[in-house]
C-alpha cells in the first residue's frame, strides 16, 4: 500500500517510525567503547539502525536495559535490511547478580555450626 504514496511521504513516514522506535526502546548494545541503541530484540537476534552501527558486527557484545546489564551475546551473523542492521546471535547468556555456586546448597541446611556445650 505504501508503494502508491509519493517518495517524500514514504521518507517522512519511515523517519517518524524510526524516531518512535528509538524513543521507546531502553535497550542498547555495547561493543568495546561504542554504544548502539537497539530498535528490536527477539529470541535469537536484534536490530540496530544501520546508519548508527558499523557495516558488520560480530563477536561478543553486552546488552543493557537502561543501566542494568542483562545479556552477553555472541553475534555470528549480521546483514543490512531496510535501514536496519540485523544481528543474529549464537547464544545469549543472562548476567547473574551473584557468582555461580560450585556446590549444591540445600534449603534446609544449617546456617552455621553450633558450639559444643
Amino acid at each position: 500500500m505504501l508503494e502508491y504514496l509519493p517518495q517524500h511521504l514514504r521518507d517522512h513516514l519511515e523517519a517518524a517510525h524510526r524516531r518512535r522506535t528509538r524513543r521507546k526502546s531502553r535497550l542498547r548494545v555495547e561493543l568495546g567503547d561504542a554504544v548502539f541503541p537497539l530498535t528490536r530484540f527477539w529470541q535469537d537476534g536484534f536490530a540496530l539502525e544501520a546508519r548508527l552501527a558499523p557495516a558488520r558486527m560480530r563477536g561478543l557484545v553486552d546488552v543493557y536495559d537502561g543501566s542494568r546489564h542483562i545479556f552477553q551475546c555472541l553475534i555470528v551473523a549480521s546483514e543490512t535490511e531496510e535501514g536496519e542492521l540485523i544481528c543474529l546471535f549464537k547464544r545469549a547468556t543472562p548476567v547473574a547478580s551473584q557468582p555461580a555456586l560450585d556446590y549444591w546448597r540445600d534449603e534446609n541446611a544449617p546456617v552455621g555450626y553450633l558450639p559444643k556445650m
